[in-house]
């Protein structure tokens, strides 16, 4: 996501380096190549000229310090200005009302029902709130089945009507449902086309007319630049929907959506969807995008996402079992899980600043984890919780047949296991960090 942009952008703050001050002429320069690199990202023109345009009078009016090159002061205020074109701050979303209700609309293949799943599943988590999905995709019987599969993977229910047509009738219908048992939310799916035409127009408006939704939440992929602004458009002259959600951006996406679509429509980005499982959902974060374009990482969201996975019990009793040497491969693999549900390794290690250009260049796999997780579970329950009876050959070449590695893999891995209990046990064990520097400096003289 936005590689290319960051990588065009980089080189247009190349054109100040070494320059004394910022003029209007080094400034034209820089800010021609930038608006070049926006629109090739898919940029709206007019909005790539009135960014520009913004970006270009604050960087005549501000006096370059001796400590700030002119460079570095134009970084910061094209990274002040994209967290402003993406809306400065974030949305909240309306969860008023009992039951408070939620519209989805979009384009058919946007999205929508699969992050019906992922909304409902957030709000279940962090809010507590008991969801009714309500199926009103009702030309697409796939829409109906993927919607129960996937609420019965999160715990929620579903309202149907099999054999109805009328999308506005079923919708009526489940927030009376909802109200006489006691669902405090009610997120609605609705039907898509392969684009907008005056029937589906027609048929959502009703729906919103009928019940009243507190908040309607516009569903775009990502993917279809300029179209998902154009799309946008449309929906929001008819509905005045509340937000936008931006699908599929950790696709090979230019981005153009997320720059444009904020200031063409003039509604907020709410939520982005990464990837196809149900944890693949994100606040958006204007000023932590913004970083994130200008390679600067987004450490908080990073922080942020490992809070969700790791419960902090959890994690104490980890480090306990650290210090007593005590640490199995049966915890091994939970860890191993719970970084996992985090997201692709790539996008992680993109949020650390300095790394995702780094990395850039480097294929990770995402099933980097398989081969360990194989050699794992090809273990006995006795060997996954005391690694220590794992010294015999026979035993190890038995595991490395389980599971499809060689014997060089098992013993690389328990090598490595073996060091990292090692490390980790002297670091948790640390009551006194400087001394044991201290004692380590020692040692290094002998």
């Amino acid at each position: 996501m936005f590689e290319r942009l960051s990588d065009r952008l980089e080189r247009s703050f190349k054109i100040l380096k070494g320059q004394g001050k910022i003029t209007e002429i080094n400034v034209a320069d820089t800010l021609k190549d930038v608006r070049r690199a926006l629109i090739d990202a898919d940029v709206n023109f007019a909005t790539a000229k009135a960014f520009t345009d913004a970006v270009k009078q604050k960087a005549l009016g501000q006096n370059v310090i001796n400590a700030v090159k002119p460079e570095q002061l134009m970084v910061k205020i094209v990274n002040d200005e994209l967290a402003a074109l993406m809306g400065g701050e974030v949305a909240p979303m309306t969860l008023k009302g009992n039951p408070a209700i939620i519209l989805m609309s979009g384009l058919q293949g946007s999205g929508k029902t699969t992050f019906t799943g992922k909304l409902a599943k957030k709000l279940m988590a962090e809010k507590h709130m008991r969801p009714l999905l309500v199926a009103c995709d009702v030309y697409r019987p796939a829409a109906i089945d993927q919607l129960k599969v996937l609420a019965s993977s999160i715990g929620a229910e579903v309202y149907t009507e099999p054999d109805v047509k009328d999308p506005v009738g079923i919708a009526r219908r489940a927030v009376e449902h909802a109200r006489a048992n006691r669902f405090d939310l009610v997120i609605v799916d609705t039907a898509g086309r392969l684009a907008v035409d005056e029937q589906m127009m027609d048929e959502i408006e009703a729906i919103k007319k009928a019940i009243n939704p507190g908040e309607i939440l516009f569903v775009v992929d990502s993917m279809t630049g300029q179209d998902a602004v154009n799309t946008a458009k449309t929906f929001n002259e008819r509905l005045d929907f509340d937000g936008v959600v931006l699908t599929k951006l950790d696709g090979d996406t230019r981005g153009g959506a997320a720059l444009s679509i904020r200031s063409v429509v003039q509604k907020p980005i709410k939520f982005v969807g990464t990837g196809e499982t149900l944890d693949g959902i994100d606040v958006f974060h204007p000023d932590r995008m913004a970083n994130r374009i200008l390679g600067m990482g987004d450490i908080v969201s990073l922080v942020e996402k490992a809070q969700q996975q790791f419960d902090e019990k959890e994690a104490e009793e980890i480090a306990k079992k650290f210090r007593r040497n005590q640490f199995t491969f049966n915890d091994f693999l939970k860890q191993i899980q719970q970084v996992k549900k985090m997201g692709n390794i790539k996008d992680l290690a993109a949020m650390i600043p300095g790394v995702g250009k780094a990395l850039k260049d480097i294929d990770i796999d995402d099933n980097a984890f398989k081969s360990v997780e194989a050699i794992i579970m090809s273990m006995t329950p006795e060997e996954r919780e005391h690694p220590e009876i794992l010294n015999a050959g026979s035993r190890r070449q038995r595991i490395a047949r389980g599971s499809g590695t060689t014997p060089a893999e098992v013993n690389r891995l328990l090598k490595q296991f073996e060091q990292m209990r090692k490390m980790m046990q002297q670091v948790t064990s640390m009551k006194n960090p400087m001394g044991m520097m201290r004692q380590m400096r020692g040692m290094r003289r002998k």
